[in-house]
């Protein structure tokens, strides 16, 4: 009789036990923002260039209109990896609320530096390929966010619509950035069906622009730019030296077209950045797991063209194209 109490007595106990951890692991995020008004977020930003400064610019403002009290601890690597580490692992020892990354290489650093502490990603463009997650619908961890994957077909196409006498476009990359490797790709397989082939060539630091695209130039009928931080870090050097050769260019997102790529169908880092701050209010106020939150691709995307651009190359504004669009003078 006595063997059978403590048997049960033993079973209640590792019952509890086990319950209680299961509760201690479930509660992890809403211990961190539990019975808090007023929030603390560190940004790590990987580099100083227009679309990275909307998708900060995006989050904080829509951060405001969501009326989330916080204080940013806002922090940019310019472009080295080692600095996104070390300011991950500063905002980890400083306890922040949540971590928001903008670039691949900031939120890879963030996830090595904690399991805990929530963390937002923008500007990584497959975060499953990263793996920052296990897939978009369940990102598992403590971490999820917004991709900046571009509707690449629409992007392409715009080369036909603009000279169907296209054939060769050309693309320039890191070579250590995998998110533009995977670009790449994309974008060799999705050329084909459109009647048109792509060149691409890798550099490995900014110094390589000028004469990469020099070299390029000579090969293909126009440029298509894609989501790579260092190419858009550069922007102007590309978009110059292709109008002086008369190639048409077509961008990725908005931003390389204010820094004189021709037009684009793309996404907006600020509305991008915007989108993330929901997915802020619904961990930090709402209390929900990073790994319930689904990541998200850009809802919306537009059309823009760079006038300047248009004159240089001698088009016309008045080509179908160019009527939906949004112009921009810069």
């Amino acid at each position: 009789m006595k063997k059978n109490k403590l048997s049960k007595s033993i079973v209640l106990i590792l019952t509890i036990t086990l319950l209680l951890t299961a509760c201690s692991n479930a509660s992890t995020q809403e211990k961190i923002t539990q019975g808090k008004s007023k929030f603390i977020i560190g940004i790590n930003q990987l580099a100083e260039h227009p679309a990275l400064d909307d998708a900060r610019r995006g989050f904080e403002d829509g951060l405001k209109e969501l009326d989330i009290d916080v204080e940013i601890n806002y922090q940019n690597a310019q472009g080295d990896i080692p600095t996104a580490t070390t300011i991950s692992q500063k905002f980890v020892k400083d306890k922040v609320d949540l971590i928001y990354t903008i670039a691949t290489s900031s939120a890879q650093s963030a996830k090595q530096a904690t399991e805990e502490i929530p963390i937002l990603f923008s500007a990584v463009t497959d975060p499953v390929e990263a793996e920052l997650i296990e897939s978009m619908e369940n990102p598992g961890g403590n971490i999820t966010g917004t991709s900046d994957a571009s509707p690449m077909d629409k992007q392409l196409q715009l080369f036909k619509d603009l000279d169907e006498n296209i054939r060769k476009v050309g693309i320039i990359f890191n070579t250590s950035e995998p998110n533009s490797q995977v670009q790449v790709e994309m974008a060799k397989e999705l050329a084909p069906s459109m009647g048109l082939e792509i060149i691409a060539m890798g550099i490995s630091n900014i110094n390589d622009i000028p004469q990469t695209v020099d070299s390029l130039a000579k090969k293909v009928d126009g440029i298509y730019t894609i989501t790579d931080n260092m190419v858009a870090s550069a922007i102007n050097v590309v978009s110059e030296k292709a109008n002086a050769k008369g190639l048409i260019t077509v961008g990725a997102e908005e931003s390389h077209v204010s820094g004189g790529i021709l037009i684009t169908d793309g996404i907006s880092y600020y509305e991008l950045g915007k989108q993330t701050a929901q997915m802020a209010k619904k961990i930090l106020v709402d209390g929900e797991s990073p790994a319930n939150v689904p990541s998200e691709t850009a809802r919306n995307t537009k059309k823009v063209f760079n006038k300047n651009t248009l004159k240089a190359l001698k088009l016309d504004e008045n080509n179908e194209i160019f009527k939906d669009g949004i112009k921009i003078t810069k």
